[in-house]
């Protein structure tokens, strides 16, 4: 009989494992380990270098897959696709900040009511 030690942390480790994550996804774990090589998800490692996935990770998974379902678009593209998807919410949030910045003192309080809170994402 081998002698295995469990190692058991102090804390406990934030995100999700590879196994949770898939489940939580819906994809086999050999699927989510392509993602990450292709660079689509981008998940921490842990001290003994296990992959562990943050809860956005879920909704990019999501996003991924209604990309490749919806416009059948292989994963090359999707992860070009995810990326001026990003630049665009970052370009459209420098916008609205800019003309907030511009509105008069007596403008931000109306313009912050009447501003929904986010806005619908693109995929």
């Amino acid at each position: 009989m081998t002698d295995q030690r469990r190692s058991y942390p102090m804390v406990p480790l934030p995100g999700m494992s590879l196994d949770r994550f898939s489940r939580g996804a819906a994809l086999h774990p050999d699927l989510v380990r392509r993602f990450v090589a292709l660079g689509l998800l981008d998940p921490s490692r842990d001290s003994r270098g296990d992959l562990r996935f943050a809860l956005p990770q879920l909704a990019r998974v999501a996003r991924v897959q209604r990309l490749r379902a919806g416009l059948a678009l292989n994963y090359a593209s999707i992860g070009l696709v995810l990326d001026l998807l990003e630049r665009i919410d970052v370009l459209e949030s420098q916008l609205r900040r800019r003309r907030y910045d511009r509105l008069p003192e007596t403008d931000r309080g109306a313009s912050e009511r009447s501003t929904p809170r986010s806005d619908p994402p693109w995929t």
